[in-house]
Order: structure tokens, then sequence, then C-alpha cells
């Protein structure tokens, strides 16, 4: 850039802007996806990316690199390298030298050969530990600085509704509260190391019709207000969000990608959003080839632009088209309006994140990366142990220190790959390379128990493979099971993309059966009348009927949501007792497929009543989550009243009755009895791990926001009414082991920007 621009009074951005043809403003707002090859890392990328060759998409400047890291193996330096050229060039070799912004994903992880990979978002939920997922976010976002990568595509905010959807193990879990609590700290923990956070998919995507991807959603303006928007107006207000990413999916025969309402009028206009919407891949093409909402892609352009979308990526196939029309006059008479405003949101972007500063690229990248240090090995095991979720338990657990012969069968007991999300780089993208090794050191469930148990004779036999129809091993794990004390039996799933695997973008389910044979490995091996510990390494919640209970196949049943690279250590430490399992459901345990759609968050109607012979009831509640101690929850008090939209104090007494410490997590619910539109039985306000050492009791006070209980009330104004509301503590949202009651009083309040929306929490010696 040359001295005039620098120096002039007007922003360095608008200056630029003035400056610009049209080839250079529509060059900001696209990508491209240098590596892009064969391999299906994006739904529908071979039919739709541009095959414009990368010397003539950079001539005019480009607004962002695609996946540099996370298309295909590279190694880290080396590729760093060839960025920083990269971007020098674009620096010297085009007329206005701005470098492009690189982004990747980084769901489980940075999404790049030998980099960490962490338990997947639906164990974050299982946590229920804010903090520890900033801390999460903030190594992610070091690796990706020093790579010189700007943006990351993640957190992902969709409220789960249908476990039978394929992207269930991307989500945080079912209820809004947790999914923004957790979802925000990760925000600001990617955003504290220089990275702008990317909240996805807004909004609407997770109620798609029959949990299928990319299909409709029919859901009422109440449903997405109050449990679909929540959580992103939480990461945006609180977490100050600098990118947000559009739902591929369609509310009420209206695409979202084309949706003003949402991306201009709730996103800017009501919550003050000034950053970047950048489009979900391939989304604006979408709009002519799925949607048909457009007639040609030039229109869907301008219907992106003109809802709010402002970068297409991965590639400009939709807004290059628009830029012809641009040059020949044929455009909407807004058209290059439209283009000016979003060209402005990512130069400011870019000069936010230093791209536009004289000295960006001119120092030299880094000449070795690790990206599996010890610090990322620590918090990826801290998030596994905390969010592995002991179901079920007669007392097999923990197990004794003489173990003795264990029989561990399964499809998942010796895989890596079942440790990992769909998102991880390795099932990602080494799925398509199967010669190259990970690159990081992830054991599997066989070497951690081996180590954790060095003196057990552990036999192992695989029984049958996740999917698929072969029985022929089952008799060997039978065998092995009848031989041995206990019988460890790791089931569940395998992630990928679009038919390869059982879970994970595109892999829906019209079952919640296990897949494959597993279960008739399962109840092969219980028939043997040796104890039966089963372990679901899964990417959603499974039915499980037939092994919890007295009467079920298992003894104890202990639920693993992708735990990553330190998950089988966890795993294994919970099993031999060294860990202390904490974790609880972040999201129902289903009764079948067919209860479905479900969510805890039902008014009365939406639950179990004589005048149907279906059952929604879940086996398992939000919440649930047993440990190798008890704890008792007493004394539940709140003030008597509190008027609408201030803040009141509750406080509950939690005591370790075992003779060894445990992490109990302290759940407050409430139910708004009455009001002036249905409202759920049960809803979560506020929660709390607690760790206490046997026989320890503490004082847990919490102050919560009447907001917490506000809804869209008839008028379609999100309003706090006054009224009576019931409050419990316990062990589930079904569980009221300590109540109390709180009147709220006053006027109905109207809940604006100024409003909190999170509940703090003290806890102190009792």
């Amino acid at each position: 850039m040359d001295e005039d621009t620098r120096t002039s009074d007007a922003s360095l951005a608008e200056q630029l802007l003035e400056r610009m043809t049209t080839d250079e403003k529509i060059a900001q707002l696209v990508g491209f996806w240098v590596d892009q090859g064969d391999e299906v890392v994006a739904p529908m990328a071979g039919e739709m990316a541009t095959s414009t060759a990368y010397a003539d998409a950079v001539a005019h400047g480009l607004g962002h690199l695609t996946r540099v890291y996370g298309t295909r193996p590279v190694e880290p330096a080396e590729r760093a390298r060839w960025l920083w050229d990269e971007q020098r060039r674009l620096r010297a070799e085009t007329r206005l030298g701005i470098p492009a912004l690189v982004h990747e994903e980084c769901l489980t992880g940075l999404a790049a050969w030998k980099a960490a990979t962490f338990p997947t978002p639906l164990a974050w939920g299982a946590a229920f530990d804010p903090d520890a997922v900033a801390e999460l976010g903030r190594v992610i976002g070091e690796s990706m600085r020093e790579l010189g990568i700007h943006q990351g595509l993640a957190p992902v905010l969709d409220v789960i509704r249908d476990p039978r959807w394929g992207r269930v193990d991307e989500c945080i879990g079912e209820d809004p509260y947790l999914v923004g609590t957790v979802g925000t700290a990760y925000v600001r923990g990617l955003q504290d190391a220089g990275i702008h956070a990317t909240l996805k998919h807004f909004v609407g995507y997770s109620a798609s019709q029959a949990g299928r991807n990319h299909a409709p959603v029919q859901a009422g303006e109440r449903l997405i207000e109050d449990v679909f928007l929540p959580p992103f107006e939480m990461a945006v207000r609180d977490g100050g969000v600098r990118s947000v990413m559009n739902s591929y999916t369609e509310i009420d025969g209206i695409p979202v990608a084309a949706d003003p309402r949402y991306l201009t009028e709730v996103l800017r206009e009501r919550w003050g959003f000034d950053g970047v919407v950048v489009s979900d891949y391939f989304a604006v093409a979408f709009l002519h080839s799925m949607h048909a909402v457009a007639a040609d892609l030039a229109e869907a352009a301008e219907l992106a632009l003109r809802a709010g979308i402002d970068v297409e990526l991965p590639s400009g196939d939709a807004f290059l088209v628009l830029a012809e029309r641009l040059r020949t006059g044929t455009a909407s008479p807004d058209a290059a309006a439209l283009v000016d405003r979003a060209v402005l949101r990512v130069l400011r972007q870019k000069e936010e994140l230093g791209l536009l500063a004289p000295e960006a690229f001119l120092d030299e990248p880094p000449a070795h990366v690790d990206l599996d240090g010890p610090q990322h090995r620590a918090i990826a095991r801290k998030l596994a142990e905390e969010s592995i979720v002991l179901l079920a338990n007669d007392g097999v657990l923990p197990l004794a220190a003489d173990a003795g012969r264990i029989a561990l069968i399964g499809p998942n007991a010796d895989s890596a790959e079942a440790l990992m999300g769909c998102y991880s780089f390795a099932n990602h993208v080494l799925a398509h390379h199967p010669d190259l090794p990970l690159g990081f050191r992830i054991p599997t469930l066989r070497e951690e128990l081996q180590s954790e148990l060095p003196d057990a004779q552990i036999r192992v036999e695989t029984g049958c493979a996740v999917e698929g129809a072969d029985v022929s091993g089952i008799p060997a794990a039978v065998d092995a099971a009848r031989a041995a004390d206990v019988a460890i039996v790791v089931v569940g799933d395998r992630a990928g993309l679009f038919g390869r695997g059982t879970v994970g973008e595109g892999n829906d389910a019209d079952s919640l059966e296990l897949p494959g044979p597993q279960r008739q490995l399962v109840e092969a091996v219980a028939t043997t009348g040796t104890p039966v510990v089963l372990v679901m390494l899964s990417g959603r919640p499974y039915a499980l009927d037939w092994a919890l209970g007295e009467t079920g196949a298992a003894a104890a049943v202990l639920q693993a949501f992708f735990p990553g690279e330190e998950g089988a250590g966890a795993i294994a430490g919970i099993l031999s007792g060294r860990v202390s399992p904490s974790g609880h459901l972040p999201v129902s345990l289903p009764r079948s497929a067919g209860a479905q759609p479900y969510s805890y968050l039902h008014p009365i109607l939406g639950g179990p009543s004589e005048i149907t012979s279906a059952d929604p009831t879940p086996l398992l509640p939000f919440g649930h989550g047993l440990g190798y101690t008890g704890f008792a929850r007493t004394e539940l008090d709140a003030q008597e009243s509190v008027v609408a939209g201030d803040t009141f104090t509750a406080s509950v007494r939690v005591r370790n009755t075992g003779d060894r410490a445990g992490t109990d997590l302290v759940q407050l619910y409430a139910r708004d009895v009455y009001a002036s539109v249905t409202r759920p039985v049960a809803q979560l306000l506020a929660y709390r791990r607690v760790p206490l050492e046997a026989g320890e009791e503490a004082v847990v006070t919490f102050r919560v926001p009447t907001a917490r209980l506000a809804f869209t009330g008839r008028d379609r104004t999100r309003i706090v009414e006054p009224g009576a509301v019931e409050l419990w503590v316990g062990g589930s949202c079904a569980d009221r082991e300590t109540e109390t009651a709180i009147e709220i009083v006053g006027a109905v309040h109207v809940v604006t920007a100024a409003d909190p929306r999170f509940a703090e929490s003290t806890v102190q010696p009792a």
C-alpha cells in the first residue's frame, strides 16, 4: 500500500474501498480452495467448486484462503513457509497489496496434520465446564496463530433436537443455556489467542425435518426465538464473536442464506453484531441449485448479499458471476451498494487482524511447530476425564486392583479412529490417505487399559465391525468372556462424512439402535453370565433400554462422546477407579427413534399422558450422571420474591456422602408454573461443578437473572412475567431432590440488551 493510503484522515478500510475496482471488490468477498482435489471434505464439493486457476483467482487480490492446512496432509512448518511466501506475493504483486485471510476448521482442535485432537463438542457439554473449554479454545487458537491462520470455523451452537441427525457430535447439548455458556467460553478462548471465532450454523439447522441433513425446517417463531437464538445471542453480546456462518437450512420455505430477518435484523440491528458473516460452504450457490429461489448464480449472489452474507466460501462460485453483471451494468440497482457494504466489513476485519499493517508478514514463519505439546495434552486429558458419563453401575466398577482376567471385546476396543469426531483431521481428511500415519499419539483403549492394569490378563476380541453384517467373530468373543472375570465391551460409532461412517455430517440415521451387529455382540457376551461393562464410544446417544436396568445386558455402562487423543486413558482411569466419573448427559438418552424429536424442555403436552399410548420419556434424563461416591443436596433456599427484570439468589447445601473424593454437578432447575404461553416443565437456570472430599460439605450460591426465565410472549416480545416459579436441585432435570419456590412480582419486564444472560455462582465450605 502506498504512503497516500496510509496517511489519509479516512479509515484505512474506507480509503481502500474508495480506490477499488469492481474486480478488486469482489475478490475480497470470495475464498479460494487452493488444495481442493477429489477428497469429499464438504457437501457436494466436487460438483460446486470453481475450476478457476489460482493465478487467475488472485490477480485482483483475495478475500480468504480456504483450509490451507486442513484439506490435505501437509507438513505444518513447510506449509507455513509456503503461506508466508503467498501472502508476501499478494502484498507485492496485486495493485492494493492486501493479504488474504486464512480460515480453518477447529471444532475438535486445529484440523491439520499432526495437530492435537480434542474431545468433540458433545463431550464439552457432558463436562459442564466452561472454564476448561475456554482454555481449550485458547490453546487451539495459539496453534492457529503461530501458523498464520486468522479465523476458525467454530463453535457449533446448534441446539440438539433429534439425535438421528448426523451432526449431533458437533453440537454441545440440547439445552440452550448449556450451549450458550460453553460455546461463549470457547469463543472467548479462541479470540483471546487472536483468532476470530465463527458461530455455526445460524440458525435452526438442528431442527431439520426427520433429523436429515440439509432438510427443511418447520419451526414456530417462538421455538426459534426461545431455543435456537439464545446461544448465538450470548456469544455475540457477551463473547464478542467476530464472525458468523449461515445455516444451510430453509425455515418455513425461506433459505436462511437469503433471509435478512436473521442475518441482518436479528444479528446486526437487534444484537449489534458488527463483524463479518461468511457463507457455509457453497450455501450461496445452493440458493440456485438446491433451494431454487434464484434463477441463476448471479441472482443467488444478490439474494445472499441483500440478506447479509458478506463472504462466499469456500470459493467464488456465485459472487464471481455477479462481478460480470456489475461490469456490464445488468445487476440490480442496489447490487453495487450491497457489494460495497460487504467489502467494507471484510476490510475492517482484516485491519482488526493486522493484515493491513505495513509489517504484516515481514516476520519469518515458524521453522518448527509443535501442535500437540504438553499444554494440548493436559487440556485434552482434563476435558476427556470430565466428560465421560457413568450411566449405570451395579457395583462392578471401579474394577479391583487385581482385576484378574479381562475380556476386552468390541470393534472400538483397539481403534484410535473411534475416539475422534467427524471434524477431526484424522476422520475428515486422513481417511482419504490410509497409508499416512496419524501424526500424533492417540493410544487405543487396549493400550491404555493394559498400562492402567499391568497385572491383569487381557484378551482382546473384536467380535464384529461397527457396520456390516459379519458376525463370524462373535463366538470367539463369547469364549473370551466366558473365561474372564469381567467383560468390557466397547461399541458405538465410527465418525465420517456423507455415508462414510455411522455418524457425522451427512450420516443421519433412521434408527437409534446400535449400528451393525453390535447389539447382538453385547447380548451374546451377556449370556455367559460374566459381568459386562458396556463402553459407548459414539457421536450420538443410542437407545439402550436392552442394556440398562436390573434385567439389562450390562452391569455398568459408560458413555464417552468421542473423547479425543487422551480419551482412552480417561476411560481406563475411570474403569480402574483412578479417575472418578463426573460427566453428565448434555442430551437425553433416547427411548427410541420413534420418540424423536424430543427435548427435556417440553411443555406438559410434550410428555407422557393417559391419552396416548406412545411414551416419549427418555431412558435417562438430561443432566444424569453417576459417580463412585454419593452426593446429598439439601436445604435449597431462595428469597421469597423478586421483581421481574431483577436478579435473585438461591443457595443449596451439597455433601459428599461417600468414602472417596468426587465432583458433583450442582444443577438448578425451574418451572414457570403458569404463563401466558405454555412453558417447559423443567428448565436449567444455572450449574456449577463442585469437587468435594469424602464427607465434605459446601454451600453453592447462585445469582440468577430473571431474564433466564424470559420467553417470547403473545405479542412476540421477549418478556419476564410475574408469577410463581418452582425451583429444585437434583441429580438431573427429573430429580427434585430439594425444592423451593419464588414469586416474580411487579409489572411484565421487557427484556433488553442490558439484561444479563448468565447466572453467577460461588462455593463456600459449609
